[in-house]
């Protein structure tokens, strides 16, 4: 009996219905232990989301004075570099009105020159005034003597007085106009008088005015959003078009509220876009979090306590810084969605961290040249109105005052107007 359960059982193993049904079996316990031990180590740390698209500055191109447009120097899906004039409109009036500031600054130092002119004048007055007086009271003690003794009449001693009078009149007269006229010039020179300042200020303004008649890419990218047209009349602050640097796009990564209890600040990020697939994986890092979710800053944010209430899991906004490198290599335009696959295995670091500074640049230096080349102009009309003697000098005393907080900047060396601001 023993004999034939054994051979029954040989028999039954070499089945190939069980040695299939066996390995089939072994084969899932094996993928099971193995998936296991990865969802250990590594899948229970991924929190993902496909809710995520890449995100951008778009640089509004708005006019900061009112305009017509005459010329359009980019359209849309083009590349323009920092600086490159994008719009232009019509300089006639701003010109005009530089010029008249220009005159009236030159008018307003040979004005001051006057003054200055005039108060040494008057100080010379000063000293011809009292010399006439001690001149007068010399000849009224003179008379006053002889009057005792009976060589002159009372009449000539009173005419005598009368003269010392007049001439100290005139004295206090010339004084008063002395004092009026130094209370303009005392304390200052040609190049630090306020009425000199305040047309160096009017013609700055003037300059500014006539420069932002052309509008220039404060940023490299590409141009999107292009609205203007020639032609139009434009007002301070109309938006124009719009340059969009994708060389520093980011990923705003919106996932569900129970996923960021261990989600941290610094932790590395894989995305993965559906414009490239899968054979690409683009690389950051979390850099922080929306200060709320996307419904409670939604134009019509929802009212949970009225009505009937259903509830909805709300997702929370997620920065991810992307790699310059990558993205160099493989370009990103606003809008792509995106796969995240954020690694919270370290989560050491503070849930909500109040992270100071930006690890961006957010900067433009294109409109420091204009502002260089107005001080120039006030600088170059300053000293070609000022007296001959003054005008090695001028230059000088100027920088100096202007390095000493004045209301004009600095003025470097004269530079030539640009290409694009001139007729």
């Amino acid at each position: 009996m023993t004999t034939r359960n054994d051979t029954a059982k040989t028999s039954a193993w070499k089945s190939p219905r069980v040695r299939w049904l066996v390995l089939i079996i072994g084969g899932f316990l094996v993928l099971g232990a193995t998936w296991g031990v990865y969802w250990n180590r590594d899948l229970r740390y991924s929190v993902y989301t496909d809710d995520a698209y890449v995100s951008g500055n778009v640089v509004q191109i708005t006019p900061q004075i009112a305009g017509t447009v005459v010329a359009i120097g980019a359209d849309n899906t083009q590349f323009v570099k920092a600086g490159q004039p994008l719009v232009r409109l019509d300089p006639a009036d701003a010109k005009v009105a530089l010029q008249q500031s220009e005159a009236e600054l030159a008018k307003t130092v040979r004005q001051v020159r006057n003054l200055f002119a005039t108060t040494s004048e008057l100080q010379a007055n000063v000293q011809v005034r009292r010399t006439d007086l001690a001149k007068a009271q010399s000849d009224y003690d003179r008379r006053a003597r002889l009057e005792r003794s009976g060589a002159i009449s009372q009449e000539e001693l009173q005419h005598a007085g009368d003269a010392v009078k007049s001439a100290q009149a005139a004295l206090i007269a010339t004084q008063q106009q002395l004092a009026a006229d130094r209370a303009w010039v005392d304390g200052t020179t040609i190049q630090s008088n306020p009425a000199v300042r305040d047309a160096a200020a009017a013609v700055h303004a003037a300059y500014l005015n006539y420069a932002r008649t052309v509008l220039p890419a404060p940023v490299s990218g590409f141009v999107a959003r292009r609205d203007v047209q020639l032609g139009e009349r434009v007002n301070t602050g109309t938006p124009l078009m719009a340059v969009v640097p994708l060389n520093e796009v980011w990923v705003d990564a919106n996932f569900k509220e129970s996923q960021l209890e261990t989600m941290r600040v610094g932790q590395p990020v894989s995305l993965i876009s559906d414009l490239y697939g899968t054979g690409v994986v683009f690389h950051g890092h979390v850099v922080g979090f929306g200060a709320g979710t996307g419904s409670a800053f939604s134009l019509l944010p929802a009212q949970n306590a009225t009505g009937n209430w259903i509830k909805i899991v709300q997702r929370v906004p997620v920065r991810v810084a992307l790699d310059p490198k990558e993205l160099a290599q493989h370009p990103l335009q606003i809008g792509l969605s995106m796969k995240a696959y954020v690694n919270v295995r370290d989560d050491s670091g503070q849930r909500l961290p109040e992270v100071a500074g930006n690890d961006r640049d957010y900067s433009t230096d294109v409109f420091q040249s204009v502002a260089a080349q107005a001080n120039a102009t006030v600088q170059q009309i300053i000293s070609a109105n000022a007296p001959m003697e003054a005008r090695s000098s001028a230059s000088h005393r100027f920088a100096a005052r202007l390095g000493a907080g004045s209301t004009v900047l600095a003025t470097p060396a004269p530079a030539s107007v640009p290409v694009a601001l001139s007729e």
